[in-house]
């Protein structure tokens, strides 16, 4: 099952499309976005704005972390 719908991908395709014309700029501050991770973060707040399927904040990520890291002696 997919995590992500197409709204949300399209959403992030056209924020890195922005990002790479120099067109995108963050919320606040109104500065350039350079960084792809952030622009990757702006498609998908986007997305989850106008309620497309799009996981909780954070949450993807902890799906990541399957098991504990091991100590080592």
């Amino acid at each position: 099952m997919a995590k992500y719908s197409k709204e949300s991908q399209n959403k992030v395709g056209k924020a890195m499309e922005e990002m790479k014309a120099g067109k995108l700029k963050s919320g606040q501050s109104g500065k350039k976005v350079t960084d792809r991770k952030q622009a990757i973060a702006i498609g998908l707040s986007e997305a989850r704005k106008e309620g497309a399927k799009v996981p909780k904040q954070g949450e993807a990520s902890d799906m990541k972390k399957s098991s504990p890291k091991k100590k080592l002696a």
